[in-house]
C-alpha cells in the first residue's frame, strides 16, 4: 500500500484523491497540507513544517506559494514528490529542476493522459506541416481559475516549440498591436466561464485549410488518475526529473 501525502488536500483534486483512496486498497491517505483543516480523515498540517508524518510519496495540487516548504520537506526526508500544481514562475521551476538533482521529482501542467498524448500529436503536426501552417492554441477553464494562461497551454506551446529549435515567440494578447501576425509566434489565448473543467485546442491554419487538435476534461477524475499513475511510477525511480511521457512510454 503507498502511503501518501497530499498538498492541497482540501482542493477539487485533493478531496478526490483522498475519497478514491477509501476503495482502493493500493493507496492510504496518511496525512494532507493545506491552508484549511477540516478533515476528519487524517491529519491536516496547515504548513510542511508542522508535519509529523512521512509518507512514501507526496502528490501536489495546491499553490505555488507552497513550494519552498514542500521541497524542503521533500529533499530532507527523501520523498518522491508528484507536482500537478501550475502557475510557477522561471525562477520556481529551476527550483523544481535542482530538486530532482536530490529526490525522484515528477512535474507536468496537466495529469491527463489524453493532453499529454495530445503533445505528441502537436508535436508531430508541427513537424509535418512545418512553416506553412499558423499555430493558434485557445484554452477554456471555469471561473475560478487563477492563472493565465493555462501550464496546459504553456505546456502544448514548449512542445511544439521543442520540435523547432525554440523559434516561436508566445503572443498573448493582440488587442493593442497593430500589426500583421508574424511566422514566428504562438498565439495563446484564454477563456474562463462556469464550470468548465478544461478545454484546449491546437489550431494549425494554412492555405485553404486548417487542422484542430482538442481535448476536454469533463471531470477532474481524469486528474486523479493520472496522479495515481504517476506515484505508481515514480515510487519505482532513482533521483531525477520525470513527466508523462515517461509514464506513455512504457
Amino acid at each position: 500500500m503507498l502511503k501518501l501525502l497530499i498538498s492541497g488536500a482540501l482542493g477539487q483534486v485533493g478531496r478526490r484523491i483522498a475519497e478514491y483512496s477509501k476503495t482502493n486498497d493500493n493507496y492510504s491517505v496518511v496525512c494532507g497540507v493545506d491552508r484549511f483543516t477540516d478533515c476528519g480523515n487524517f491529519p491536516i498540517f496547515t504548513d510542511f513544517n508542522d508535519v509529523t508524518v512521512i509518507p512514501d510519496i507526496i502528490i501536489d495540487f495546491s499553490n505555488p506559494s507552497v513550494l519552498d516548504g514542500l521541497l524542503k520537506f521533500a529533499i530532507k526526508n527523501k520523498i518522491p514528490t508528484v507536482i500537478a500544481t501550475t502557475g510557477y514562475s522561471a525562477e520556481q521551476i529551476e527550483k523544481i529542476k535542482n530538486a530532482s538533482k536530490e529526490i525522484p521529482v515528477f512535474f507536468t501542467a496537466n495529469m491527463s493522459l489524453g493532453i499529454n498524448l495530445l503533445c505528441s500529436l502537436a508535436k508531430k503536426a508541427s513537424t509535418v506541416l512545418g512553416d506553412a501552417f499558423d499555430v493558434e492554441i485557445i484554452e477554456k477553464h471555469h471561473n475560478q481559475k487563477i492563472d493565465a494562461p493555462s501550464g496546459t497551454a504553456i505546456m502544448l506551446g514548449n512542445s511544439i516549440n521543442e520540435v523547432n529549435s525554440d523559434k516561436y515567440v508566445y503572443e498573448y494578447d493582440r488587442h493593442s498591436k497593430r500589426a500583421k501576425r508574424s511566422k514566428n509566434e504562438i498565439g495563446i489565448h484564454s477563456v474562463r466561464g462556469g464550470t468548465i473543467v478544461g478545454e484546449h485546442d491546437v489550431i494549425f491554419a494554412g492555405k485553404d485549410e486548417v487542422l484542430t487538435l482538442s481535448h476536454s476534461a469533463f471531470s477532474k477524475e481524469v486528474f486523479v488518475s493520472g496522479a495515481l499513475k504517476a506515484a505508481d511510477f515514480l515510487i519505482k525511480q532513482p533521483t531525477g526529473l520525470y513527466d508523462m511521457n515517461d509514464v506513455l512510454s512504457l
